[in-house]
């Protein structure tokens, strides 16, 4: 019996995808191109006429090959990226083929009940469920989407208190909002206070510590100099350091001055499943809202960002959208996704975070956070045995900061940054570079469930070698 058209073309993509995966082990992490090449094998003039799907296919993959980073491989430790699951990515294929528009209950009644099924495993796993309390879930892009929701939910609360209602009335004439971030704050986070019209430039910034944790005392200070509504924003697992805030001594500051605390919790959050990381996540179920990211430490493919509050409430409302006629009204009976995101159309995220879950159940969660920190250790012990090479983090998660120490500041910036750049273009690995406290550095992060402790080895090693032949040749 011949196949169809779709069972062809659709065969011959998961062929491609699956030698692709099959082949990430020894692939070279960086990409084989330039900018150049890649517009010439990708560009040229849009074609008249359609072509096979088939050929297109088999056009595109050979065209982009060269320029794909295989951030989806086990000695990819840039930014903080992670690996797809397989169970995530055979989900997230479905979902494509599926193609819901999770808007509503009535265009995806199995998306809409996955999206609540998800979101109590979630706040569970996280520790911010109890007794009579509700926590609300939506499904966004990344972190920075998960900021907005829960800034723009924020926003609701503290005004509403105030007496005003922002939705209808806007900004114009509301009273002010005091804004409290950490000097170490992630830059999606005032990104976000640009995007629901507070400014970036509008928060009061609360010095940090030697490992960027933000001082409560100051910030208690700050607080009680100000007036009117305020918002505080914490951090779990910063991106250079990994470093948490004290959440029990900021939700004291929060509560005594009716704050609205939110955590960017983008990959740190996931702590909180790890026994023995656990302790760095103590009093964070005392938070309003906080943001995660599922395409980091839980390994389901891009995008996939997460936002729960403690008020479903204020998070409705912040999210109101004018009725429309032709939208189904479900009543209280169902929950209708777009009522918790900015968005209206968009894919069903929530279903490779399902398969995800299911995969790795909460043991294998708690194990895969936990394995990584051991290897991000076994990274550190590895590097600051050489000379000139000086861990400048306390390694309490999955980050490593590192810095090549000669005498001179300037010439270490130097020699830092050429070290990774000959790291990016040797290929065994691919770490990127960072600034902390006015220095370069080398940062390391190490979130994706393929990385085994034989990556480890084989990455320090050609990480020390490049150090030694820079520091050589100087």
């Amino acid at each position: 019996m011949s196949k169809s058209p779709n069972q062809v073309l659709l065969a011959r993509a998961a062929q491609l995808a699956s030698d692709f995966l099959d082949g990430l082990p020894e692939r070279s992490v960086g990409v084989q191109a330039d900018q150049a090449s890649l517009a010439e094998a990708l560009g040229g003039g849009l074609p008249e006429e359609g072509r096979d799907p088939l050929a297109v296919l088999e056009r595109l993959v050979a065209a982009v090959d060269p320029g794909i980073v295989a951030s989806a491989g086990p000695r990819y430790f840039g930014h903080v990226v992670s690996g797809a699951h397989p169970a995530a990515l055979a989900a997230d294929w479905l979902t494509a083929a599926w193609d819901q528009n999770a808007v509503l209950y009535a265009t995806s009644p199995a998306n809409a009940v996955i999206e609540e099924v998800v979101g109590r495993w979630l706040a569970d796993l996280f520790g911010l469920s109890g007794p009579g309390r509700k926590i609300s879930v939506g499904f966004v892009s990344g972190c920075q989407m998960a900021h907005v929701t829960a800034l723009l939910a924020a926003r609701h609360h503290v005004l509403m208190k105030a007496g005003w209602d922002v939705e209808r009335q806007g900004l114009f004439g509301a009273p002010r909002i005091q804004v409290f971030c950490g000097a170490d704050a992630h830059g999606s986070v005032t990104t976000a206070l640009q995007y629901i019209g507070l400014g970036r430039d509008h928060s009061v910034i609360i010095p940090g510590d030697d490992q960027g944790r933000m001082r409560t005392d100051l910030l208690a200070q700050a607080i009680e100099q100000g007036h009117g509504p305020a918002i505080i924003c914490a951090q779990a697992g910063g991106v250079n350091t990994g470093a948490f805030d004290a959440f029990s001594e900021i939700a004291d500051v929060a509560q005594r001055h009716g704050a609205w605390l939110h955590v960017d919790g983008a990959f740190g959050l996931w702590a909180a499943v790890a026994p023995d990381h656990r302790y760095l996540t103590a009093g964070i179920a005392r938070a309003d809202s906080w943001a995660t990211d599922g395409h980091k430490w839980l390994n389901v493919p891009h995008d996939s960002g997460i936002v729960l509050t403690a008020h479903p409430a204020a998070h409705r409302a912040a999210m109101s959208v004018p009725g429309e006629p032709y939208l189904h009204k479900t009543g209280e009976t169902y929950r209708d996704p777009y009522q918790w995101v900015p968005e209206m159309s968009r894919r069903a995220r929530a279903i490779a975070i399902y398969a995800a879950l299911l995969s790795f159940g909460r043991d294998g969660i708690s194990a895969l956070v936990a394995r990584c920190c051991r290897l991000a250790q076994r990274m550190r012990d590895h590097l600051v045995a050489a000379d000139g090479v000086t861990i400048l983090n306390e390694v309490v998660l999955n980050q490593v900061l590192v810095r090549i120490a000669v005498p001179d500041n300037e010439i270490g910036d130097q020699i830092t940054d050429s070290v990774i750049a000959a790291i990016q273009a040797e290929g065994t690995c691919w770490l990127g570079g960072t600034t902390w406290r006015g220095r370069r550095a080398l940062r390391i992060s190490i979130c994706n469930y393929r990385t085994t402790e034989a990556d480890i080895d084989r990455s320090a090693a050609a990480i020390l070698k490049q150090i030694e032949r820079i520091v050589r040749n100087r």
